[in-house]
């Protein structure tokens, strides 16, 4: 009799921290997204890449919130300004560059596929 309630005590333990680690888990949302770049062309943004490099993602998201299609939404609702984003990422990337760190691409032709 104890070693069955030995066992289930120990099932239920290791139960009950898989649910807890996967609840630690953040949603890190796909590896890679492609965004609307406009009449230039859209954009594929390692999502992931910048995730692992920036470590907040509040860096970004300060300006849009956490939704897929989001960007694509507020600029057709009007609530986004032209270029807002691509001002935002440019100047993340010119400012790294600036302080010797790997950096990703600023200028046009760099991001926008067409």
């Amino acid at each position: 009799m104890k070693s069955k309630a030995i066992v289930l005590l120990i099932i239920f333990g290791m139960v009950f921290t898989a649910a807890a680690m996967a609840a630690e888990v953040p949603n890190k949302g796909d590896a890679a997204i492609k965004l609307d770049g406009g009449k230039k062309g859209h954009i594929d943004f390692p999502h992931r890449n910048h995730q692992d490099t920036l470590g907040d993602c509040n860096i970004c998201h300060d300006i849009f919130p956490q939704k897929p299609g989001v960007i694509k939404d507020l600029k057709d609702q009007g609530k986004l300004k032209k270029k807002k984003i691509m001002n935002h990422c440019r100047g993340c990337h010119r400012n790294m560059a600036k302080e010797g760190a790997k950096t990703g691409p600023t200028s046009c032709g760099k991001c926008h596929v067409k």
